[in-house]
C-alpha cells in the first residue's frame, strides 16, 4: 500500500506542474471573435485578458454609437466564450476528464 501512494503523490505532484505549466502557456495563447461580418475584432488570451481591439472605419457612426457598443460586446463575450473553451480543452488534456 506505502508504494501505491507513493505512486498516487507522484501523480498528483506531475498534474500540479502540468497545470502550472498550462496556466503560463495560456498567457501566451490567444483566440479572436468578430462581429457585424468582421467590422469588429477583440482578441484575448487564454486568462481572458483583452489584448487587442480592432474596429474598422466604416462602423463609426458618431450618430449611431449604441450599434457600435451592441458590436463591442457582440464581439468580447464571443471571444471570452472562446479562451473559455482553450482553458477547458487544455484542461482535458491534463486531467484526462477527471474534473
Amino acid at each position: 500500500m506505502v508504494g501505491g501512494m507513493g505512486k498516487a503523490m507522484k501523480q498528483i505532484q506531475k498534474m500540479q506542474a502540468d497545470m502550472k505549466k498550462m496556466q503560463e502557456e495560456l498567457e501566451h495563447k490567444s483566440v479572436s471573435a468578430t462581429a457585424g461580418g468582421g467590422v469588429v475584432e477583440v482578441t484575448v488570451n487564454g486568462h481572458r485578458k483583452v489584448l487587442d481591439i480592432m474596429i474598422k472605419p466604416e462602423v463609426v457612426d458618431p450618430d449611431d454609437i449604441e450599434t457600435l457598443q451592441d458590436l463591442l460586446q457582440a464581439a468580447v463575450n464571443e471571444a471570452l466564450r472562446k479562451a473559455e473553451e482553450l482553458a477547458a480543452a487544455e484542461l482535458q488534456k491534463i486531467t484526462g476528464g477527471l474534473q
